[in-house]
């Protein structure tokens, strides 16, 4: 249950930073809210499965407790 809360947690934020991404191309929020959209990405980038394996780790198991 634990784990389902998270990844709804990531969907949520997601879904923002993708309204954030269109309301800053088409000028309508501030460079601040750019800056956020591209930190979070880049978290979620690097928490992938492709780039963990491509730096020799291991991801963290989703199913654990």
């Amino acid at each position: 249950m634990k784990d389902m809360a998270t990844e709804s947690t990531k969907t949520l934020v997601d879904g923002l930073s993708v309204v954030t991404v269109v309301g800053t191309i088409g000028e309508l929020l501030p460079p601040m809210a750019a800056l956020f959209t591209l930190i979070w990405t880049a978290l979620r980038i690097y928490e992938s499965r492709t780039v963990q394996n491509l730096l020799g780790k291991q991801p963290p198991d989703d199913r654990s407790n």
